[in-house]
């Protein structure tokens, strides 16, 4: 499903411990990490895709977690050309996306990466709330940004101060 613009409707997927640090899956045979997310089904909301996705690639309940937040508008990212099937070529240009931030309320042993017959991940790791984007690739990591960013808010004061110490740090302005 690609809306008129040629993005295709999917989620993302923030999920934190009671430290506030965030879950990094590595893709399967790879050595690149991301946040859990996924396509939006005909008929499906945006909620209903986001617990789908948390199950297939983590293996979460919804009982696991609590929604803490969830980006107000889509956030998009282009695919690069080489990037998409031919036969999209032309009418694919990405994805658009709604983030949605969890807090595990479950325990680290709830998390199986083999959930279902098709793993995405084949190891993950909680990190720090505003780690270095260097691990994600290249073209996601405006997205995941944004998203980090705006769903900051949710976590608390003590999370703020901890991204106005770092945006200052790296010269980035604070707003």
């Amino acid at each position: 499903m690609i809306d008129r613009d040629g993005y295709r409707p999917n989620v993302g997927i923030i999920l934190c411990n009671a430290r506030n640090q965030v879950f990094w899956g590595k893709r399967i045979r790879e050595h690149s990490w991301q946040f859990p997310q996924g396509g939006i089904k005909h008929g499906e909301s945006p909620e209903q895709a986001m617990y789908r996705e948390l199950m297939e690639e983590v293996g979460l309940r919804p009982e696991h977690v609590k929604i803490l937040g969830r980006t107000r508008d889509w956030l998009r990212y282009e695919v690069p050309t080489n990037w998409i099937k031919r036969e999209w070529r032309g009418s694919y240009k990405g994805q658009k996306q709604i983030w949605f931030l969890l807090r595990l309320v479950g325990r680290d042993s709830d998390v199986s990466l083999r959930a279902t017959e098709h793993p995405e991940f084949d190891a993950w790791r909680w990190s720090d709330y505003w780690v270095a984007m260097d691990s994600v690739i290249e073209f996601k990591r405006d997205v995941y940004r944004l998203a980090l960013k705006e769903l900051s808010s949710h976590l608390g004061e003590r999370r703020r101060q901890q991204r106005n110490h770092l945006l200052d740090k790296l010269g980035a302005p604070i707003r």
